[in-house]
Formats: structure tokens, C-alpha cells, sequence
């Protein structure tokens, strides 16, 4: 059997040239990955250019496989193509188009010629298949270009940012990092020890108390995302003191190196979390509302408390407190996940508690946000508009991946299972608002939770009504 076409074609709201540019750019690659996918690039060499050569790992199943693409020939701003040289595929031949659609608009057009191995046998047991996760896939680098490209067009600055960045290989900076990358700005990570993973890094150790204000020198930002996993174990004293100094101790010693510095940065976003408002029912908790009780409020407060030293140089400080955050890439949904396609999901405790939540780039756009308004400052609330209860999450988890959601776990079991942390994290009810992202102008790509789950975990062919797929063509029916 011949070889096939896959077509995905879509009008994204920006210039040909500007949505070309995104792609040449670093960082692209990584944020058209999907995050239900396990791919890790491996090395980039030459870009999208003709001769550029990438090599990517990822998993089939229980398979670990290697792809390596070259890219061919080019037209600047209006065409790239690249070369399937190893891989899954006997063949795949991609071409990526950017079309003028008037002077503000362009049509993305990914155009394919595959061939899946073993022939007739291959196609007849994966033909299906590969074109599923071809619409999948291809649905999501869509809506990922559109979004970014939105987002970097909205919050324009007059020249490329440089933005340190804590914690750059976590669940949050390895998704900010390639985001701002793409966006043209330079970012550089703040690391522990020595990073393979990136050409140009700043080295501090928080716990040891080491840092050299000399290296954060002239940047135009920082992003400070660094603490412990505050779900990684269960809380004993010792752990409790962990987490509680990882995020004072590392915030403190930054926070006082910056305010040394002879150009301190114009803006601090400092990572907190809804958590410092403690369980509060059905209350509406805008940003301005005043602590709770327990230990996360109490770390939560002391963590913002240490921004202090730099707040008193002048430096903009914005306190992130995030909510719980969607995405198949990690975190919560990622554990959650297997349990509930083997269909053992269900209410935790009583299922009324309110949970906020946040989609992975809703973060990272809420974080670009805040970069780049000026009025924006204090506590921001980093969750999605619409929070809802554990039983209304659970409902609509359980339709989007097709699987039942009926095997309650009750509250006691809970507690016996996980101690302190499920009262703390599980079973309180925190109903945040984000007023003042909301008021500044911020507006959400994902402010449902259906359609945040549909995207991240790859089940949406079209994003809130703004695509238009065309699938494969009707050459597909029929070898070519």
C-alpha cells in the first residue's frame, strides 16, 4: 500500500511572517509537544533551516524510540518542510505552510506523506490509529500556535525581555521557559549545581545560603518558582520543615541579593499558592481576602513575607498564589489519570469541597501578564475564573476520557492513607477568585475546566469554536 496525505489546515489570528518567525524560533518545538506525549528533544542543530537536523526520544507504549528529522527546503516566512531520516514511520514527508490571509491573518497549513510500516498488515492495524493521534496532535499544535502567538502579540514589549527563571526544569518553568523563548525573549535559569540541559546558567544554592549578586546583573525580570513538593511524601515534622524552608530560605537569599544590585530588575514574580487561604467552604476568595489557618497558610504567608528586602529597592513584586494546575504533563492530573481510565476514579470525601484550578498555559499566560502590566502587583490569584467542586470535576473528567467515574474514596480512608496531607490539600474547599487578573485585562484561553482537560489531554479537535479542521484528504480513502 502507497503512501498517504494528512492535511490540518487552520486561520490563526496573526501575519504569516509573524507565525513563521514563532516557529523558527527556540523553544517552538518543545511547546508544540503535546502533553500527553512523553518526547524529550534530544538535540536541535541548524533549526528549521535547510540541513537542520533534530533528534527526538519518545515512547510508543512500552516502547522507547528514536526520531530523526531533517529540514529541507525553505521559503522564509511562508514554507519549512522536514524529512523523516529514523523513526516509526517508512516514511514521512512534512510540509509546513503559512499562508496570507489579508495583512493581519494567515492560514497554517501541515501537510504529511507517511507511510506506516509492515505495508498492508501496518495500515490495516494502525491506519486508524495514526490518523487519530495525527488530528490529535495536530489539533493541539493549532490551538498552541494561536494561543501563543495571541499572547505574545497582546503583550508586546519595545525590546526582548531578560528573565531569570528559578526552577526551569519543573512542571511550570519547563513549560514557561520555551514559552517565553518563542516569544523572542532571553531567559536564563537559576540553577542548583551544574545544568547540562542549557547554555547559559546562573548557580546559587539556597540552602547552603550561596548566591553572587554579580551574576543578576542586568536582567529585566525574575521568575522565582523554586520550592519543595509540597505532595511528594507525607508531612512529618521534618519534612513540614523542609518544605517550609525551601521556599523562605531560597526567596530570602534571592530577594536579598537583588536588592544589592545596581539595576535591580523592574518586576519579581514570586511563586505562592491558593493554599494560604486555608479551607474555606463555598466562600468567593478574592485577592485581597486575609489568610486562613494550618500550615499551608502559614508557610504561604511566610514565603511572600521573605520578598521583603527586594520590595524595599522599588522592585515591582507580584505574589503567584496557584491553584491546582491541569495538565497531562504532570502534577495532579498526571496521577490522576490511571485510576480513572481504568475506571476506579470517583468523589474524594464528600465531593462538595471547591477546587481552583488553572491550565498549564493559562499559567504561563497569566505569568506573561503579569510581566508586562505595569499595575499589576501584591497577590494575584493564578486560577481559572470558573473553580468548581470535586464532584463536578469528577463528572466531567470521567466524560472527557469516556470512562466511569462511580468508586467514591471516603474521607477517613483518605486521612489513613495519606495523614495530613489529604485534609490540607484533598479535602478543603477553596473557592478562589482571579479578580485582579480579571480586572486587568487578562483573559483566559481555558476558563472551563472541560474544555482545560479536553485540550491538555488531547481529546478537543477544535479550541472554543476558533478552528476549522480539515482532515485527512479524500485521497486517504483510497492508495495513492
Amino acid at each position: 500500500m502507497g503512501a498517504r496525505t494528512f492535511v490540518y489546515r487552520s486561520r490563526i489570528q496573526a501575519p504569516a511572517s509573524a507565525a513563521f518567525e514563532w516557529h523558527a524560533r527556540r523553544g517552538a518545538f518543545q511547546r508544540l509537544s503535546p502533553p500527553w506525549e512523553r518526547v524529550e528533544l534530544i538535540s536541535d542543530i541548524g533549526g528549521i533551516a535547510p540541513g537542520g537536523r533534530k533528534e527526538i526520544g519518545m515512547r510508543l507504549g512500552p516502547l522507547n524510540l528514536k526520531w530523526v528529522a531533517q529540514h529541507g527546503d525553505w521559503i522564509p516566512g511562508y514554507e519549512f518542510t522536514d524529512t523523516q531520516l529514523e523513526g516509526p514511520f517508512t516514511r514521512w514527508e512534512h510540509c509546513h505552510r503559512f499562508d496570507p490571509d489579508g495583512e493581519e491573518r494567515c492560514f497554517l497549513e501541515d501537510r504529511i506523506r507517511y507511510q506506516l510500516p509492515f505495508g498492508t498488515l501496518g495500515q490495516f492495524v494502525g491506519g486508524r490509529f495514526a490518523l487519530r493521534r495525527l488530528n490529535s496532535l495536530f489539533a493541539y499544535r493549532h490551538r498552541i500556535t494561536q494561543g501563543d502567538l495571541a499572547l505574545h502579540q497582546r503583550y508586546s514589549f519595545s525590546v526582548p525581555q531578560k528573565i531569570l527563571l528559578s526552577r526551569a526544569s519543573g512542571l511550570v518553568g519547563s513549560a514557561l521557559l520555551p514559552f517565553l523563548h518563542a516569544g523572542g525573549h532571553s531567559v536564563t535559569p537559576l540553577v542548583r549545581g551544574n545544568s547540562v540541559l542549557h547554555e547559559k546558567t546562573v548557580r546559587w544554592d539556597p540552602l547552603e545560603g550561596e548566591i553572587r549578586a554579580q551574576d543578576l546583573e542586568g536582567y529585566d525580570a525574575v521568575v522565582h518558582l523554586a520550592g519543595e513538593n509540597i505532595a511528594s511524601r507525607r508531612w512529618s515534622k521534618a519534612q513540614k520543615e523542609r518544605i517550609l524552608q525551601s521556599r523562605v530560605q531560597g526567596t530570602r537569599l534571592l530577594c536579598g541579593a537583588l536588592s544589592r544590585l545596581r539595576r535591580p530588575p523592574r518586576v519579581l514574580i514570586s511563586a505562592s499558592a491558593v493554599g494560604f487561604y486555608g479551607s474555606r467552604g463555598d466562600m468567593p476568595l478574592e485577592d485581597d481576602a486575609p489568610a486562613g489557618d494550618g500550615f499551608l497558610p502559614d508557610v504561604s504567608q511566610a514565603w511572600e513575607e521573605a520578598t521583603h528586602p527586594a520590595e524595599g529597592m522599588g522592585i515591582r513584586i507580584v505574589h503567584l498564589r496557584i491553584g491546582v494546575v491541569l495538565t497531562a504533563a504532570g502534577g495532579a492530573l498526571a496521577r490522576m489519570l490511571l485510576p480513572f481510565r481504568l475506571g476506579a476514579g470517583g468523589l474524594l470525601g464528600s465531593g462538595k469541597q471547591f477546587i481552583s484550578w488553572i491550565a498549564l498555559d493559562d499559567l504561563i499566560g497569566a505569568i506573561l501578564h503579569c510581566l508586562a502590566t505595569q499595575e499589576v502587583r501584591g497577590a494575584v490569584n493564578a486560577v481559572a475564573p470558573e473553580p468548581v467542586t470535586n464532584r463536578e470535576f469528577t463528572r466531567v473528567f470521567g466524560r472527557v476520557i469516556r470512562r466511569p467515574a462511580h468508586l467514591p474514596v471516603p474521607a477517613p480512608a483518605l486521612r489513613l492513607a495519606l495523614g495530613e496531607i489529604a485534609g490540607a490539600l484533598l479535602l478543603a474547599s477553596l473557592r478562589v477568585i482571579p479578580a485582579r487578573l480579571l480586572s486587568t485585562g487578562y483573559k483566559f484561553l481555558y476558563p472551563g475546566v472541560e474544555s482545560a482537560l479536553s485540550h491538555t489531554l488531547g481529546k478537543s479537535e477544535t479550541s472554543l469554536g476558533q478552528f476549522n479542521q480539515c482532515a485527512e484528504e479524500r485521497a486517504m480513502k483510497r492508495q495513492v
